[in-house]
């Protein structure tokens, strides 16, 4: 709480952009300007819980530097999905010490998708390492998660960046981060590449029509980083360090208005 104002991030979708949103968050401690509850959709989702359970962002940032897709990649036979999400979801467990989302520090909503109904579910409660899980279940590339009696995929299908949800948990002051999509202009090389690609166009066409109604938003400059550039997580982490430091002018500026 900033001089009795309730600060809420939305954490938005993106994949490998969504490491940006480590160096946003650091920012934000670096200022003081505490963070009261986070929303997250997809990675939003994972960098926004793992955050909220209380694991120090310099942890954070130093497993994003070391991280691969090997660790979280099992590949299975391709019925609902490329990727099984076991691996995912063991080291989901392991990161979060299987904590439930009512034990975390920070009040937490991930955002999903119900594939077989098309509804955006909002989970608040429960498991916090299964409430990512389904969170970031990229349709077509990592089989949906079967949650509480529905079948969930990605956030990001229906509600990229989850500013609303943040507004309905109570805050006075919606930070909303944007990694955005890639630039669709590279070679296709495989069957990811065709799936992310077609991800990111329908996104594309989704934010034509779709505004981000924020107090704040933050958007790093990450247009020319794929969903799979893991590897690229230190310059992923400063775009969004330094895109926050732009912002924090803005930022303060609100805070002193609602304040009056």
């Amino acid at each position: 709480m900033v001089n009795g104002l309730k600060i809420g991030i939305a954490l938005g979708a993106g994949a490998a952009r969504g490491l940006a949103h480590i160096g946003v968050l650091e920012v934000l401690e670096e200022e003081d300007i505490e963070v009261d509850m986070v929303a997250g959709s997809s990675i939003g989702s994972l960098i926004g819980g793992i955050y909220a359970c209380g694991v120090p962002l310099r942890y954070i940032k130093g497993l994003a530097s070391e991280i691969n897709w090997d660790h979280i990649t099992d590949i299975t036979f391709p019925r609902k999905g490329l990727i099984k999400g076991d691996k995912l979801l063991s080291f989901l467990e392991i990161i979060t010490s299987n904590k439930d989302i009512s034990e975390l520090e920070i009040p937490f909503a991930a955002v999903a998708c119900d594939i077989e109904k098309g509804e955006l579910i909002v989970i608040k409660d429960g498991p916090l390492a299964k409430a990512i899980r389904a969170s970031t279940s990229i349709p077509g590339i990592y089989v949906p998660y079967f949650y509480k009696n529905r079948l969930l995929v990605d956030g990001a299908v229906l509600d990229r960046v989850p500013v609303s949800i943040v507004k309905e948990m109570g805050a006075d002051v919606v930070i909303a981060v944007d990694v955005g999509v890639k630039n669709i202009n590279k070679k296709v090389n495989n069957m990811f590449d065709v799936l992310f690609n077609t991800f990111d166009i329908m996104q594309h066409e989704m934010d034509k029509y779709r505004k981000i109604e924020s107090d704040i938003l933050i958007r790093p400059d990450l247009g020319y980083y794929s969903s799979f550039d893991l590897d690229r997580a230190e310059h992923c982490i400063q775009l969004g360090y330094r895109a926050a430091r732009d912002s924090l002018p803005e930022i303060m500026k609100i805070i002193e208005e609602r304040v009056e």
